[in-house]
């Protein structure tokens, strides 16, 4: 049992780890961004005028990127719980059809 807990402490840091050390490592010195803002940059050199507001602007990049990723793990944690009801549903109705007289 002491093996299996020393595993799972193990990869639990390695996780961690894939998240801070780039982050140590660069030190802040870059900026993430990609082509939603050169996207945006585009656009408005045209002139064009957006019609409202954000109601919540995030105050830096890693915040929205921070916010996108977990809005991602929340559909697929949603998405993952759907797609397992329905498996479970339909071994529960094939095991009852096996079952009955």
């Amino acid at each position: 049992m002491t093996r299996r807990r020393l595993v799972t402490a193990l990869l639990v840091l390695a996780v961690l780890a894939l998240f801070t050390v780039p982050l140590l490592l660069d030190g802040g010195a870059s900026e993430y961004a990609g082509t939603d803002s050169r996207a945006t940059g585009a656009i408005e050199d045209t002139g064009y005028r957006p019609w409202f507001e954000s109601v919540f602007a995030p105050s830096s990049t890693e915040v929205e990127s921070g916010l996108f990723a977990l809005q991602a793990a929340l559909g697929g944690g949603v998405l993952g719980y759907v797609l397992g009801r329905l498996r479970g549903r339909r071994l529960a109705r094939d095991a009852d059809a096996g079952q009955a007289p």
